[in-house]
């Protein structure tokens, strides 16, 4: 059973008529592609670029995880779909919160309206916390679904995720969540299902352990391009069209010693308004902070609404913030959902991190000079296919979430 177009949330997406695998990698900045093919170690993707599309576009800011891979999954920036960060204060219930419960979500997936028209859909993640997320809506005890994290492999579930105990059917032990083998695991499997369970639709999203650590051209981020060439090369000779794409990109965030370069912002406002009136709130926090200290360079605030201008402005003068903004003024700019979002947003400069006290970062697991995203800085990121694609080569103002429009209405099949 297929239709000749899918229509969801506002856009329409051709039915696939080769299998389309789509790549989210995790942190990936521009350059890390760029230096490890000038190095000589993705010579697939040397010669699909050449032949394909080599673009770029922007992500979502906060350039965070969850808000871009809900982007990506759903054609739609946060204001639509509601997932605006990793993590959030929930108002109504006066409590914080992991963004990672579909109850968050407002609108379907792009996967969910073609299974419903009778597509087979696999998504394969690193992390568990985007897993739910991602497959909703997806009847995975029909047959035609199945949705796995590496994290959670072995635990897998016919009932849950469409396949039992992953990683035995695999045959590899369940990676370490800080590792490059978390991400290696995704692209094998990756190439078993395309073999064994022949999707229509595949989505394959990474983790950026690696990228948090290792600059683009350096012998550890060169190794983990150099593997994922060779994953891709293994899925085009099964005839895919392969378009790839990042959640975010990554920048250095340190000082001239190699410590953090961090502003402190509940200590900042504690001193402004006093302890215990204003709650600053890091939307990259999440259960997996080793490798970036839950320090991100966005971040929202809540304060007393006739003190709010006067922050706003205080915050301009501190020199590492970019944009001080009030809720109004940042939604409208980022696209994000007001009812989730503080009253003040901030934005940090390239290589500056936002935290809430020092008190509450423990930083001793940073084991190299610290890497991170979460503001503009980070919003470039590639867009590739290994086909060519047409008019969409023309269309300005690209996004990241253009990735299914892009591999779906317009490249060769």
């Amino acid at each position: 059973m297929s239709k000749d177009t899918i229509t969801v949330n506002g856009r329409n997406y051709a039915w696939p008529k080769k299998p389309v695998v789509v790549v989210c990698i995790d942190g990936s900045e521009p350059a890390y592609i760029e230096e490890a093919i000038k190095m000589g170690v993705m010579p697939y993707m040397e010669k699909a670029l050449a032949g394909g599309a080599d673009l770029r576009a922007d992500c979502v800011v906060p350039s965070f995880t969850n808000p871009n891979n809900l982007s990506i999954v759903t054609g739609q920036p946060p204001k639509v779909h509601g997932i605006c960060g990793n993590y959030f204060y929930d108002t109504e219930n006066d409590e914080e919160v992991m963004m990672n419960d579909p109850r968050f979500l407002q609108v379907p997936t792009i996967f969910k309206a073609f299974f419903d028209e009778g597509a087979k859909i696999a998504v394969v993640t690193a992390k568990d916390k985007l897993r739910t997320l991602l497959g909703n809506g997806l009847d995975v005890t029909s047959g035609r679904a199945i949705c796995f994290s590496s994290e959670k492999s072995a635990d897998a579930t016919m009932a849950e995720n469409g396949i039992d105990d992953a990683a035995s059917w695999i045959g590899r032990e369940v990676p370490s969540v800080y590792s490059a083998e978390l991400s290696e695991f995704i692209f094998a499997c990756g190439v078993k299902l395309m073999d064994e369970f022949a999707p229509d639709l595949m989505y394959l999203s990474t983790t950026d352990y690696i990228q948090h650590k290792h600059a683009p051209g350096t012998p550890v981020a060169n190794d983990f391009y150099a593997m994922l060439d060779k994953y891709m090369t293994e899925l085009d000779a099964r005839g895919a069209v392969i378009a790839l794409t990042a959640d975010h990109g990554m920048k250095p965030k340190f000082d001239d010693a190699g410590e953090p370069d961090v502003i402190f912002l509940q200590d900042l406002f504690d001193e402004w308004l006093g302890e215990g009136n204003s709650r600053v709130i890091l939307p990259i926090t999440d259960p997996y902070v080793v490798h970036h200290g839950a320090l991100g360079s966005f971040a929202t605030a809540y304060v007393p609404e006739d003190r709010r201008d006067e922050i706003i402005a205080k915050l301009k003068d501190v020199d590492g913030i970019m944009e001080s903004l009030s809720r109004e003024e940042g939604c409208a700019k980022f696209e994000l959902p007001e009812n989730r979002t503080g009253d003040i947003i901030i934005v940090s400069t390239t290589n500056k991190v936002l935290g809430t006290s020092v008190s509450r970062h423990d930083l001793t697991a940073l084991k190299e000079p610290l890497r991170s995203h979460g503001g503009i800085s980070e919003q470039r990121v590639p867009l590739l296919c290994n086909r060519p694609v047409g008019d969409f080569v023309s269309k300005e103002g690209k996004r990241n979430f253009d990735i299914f429009d892009m591999a779906l209405n317009y490249a060769e099949a």
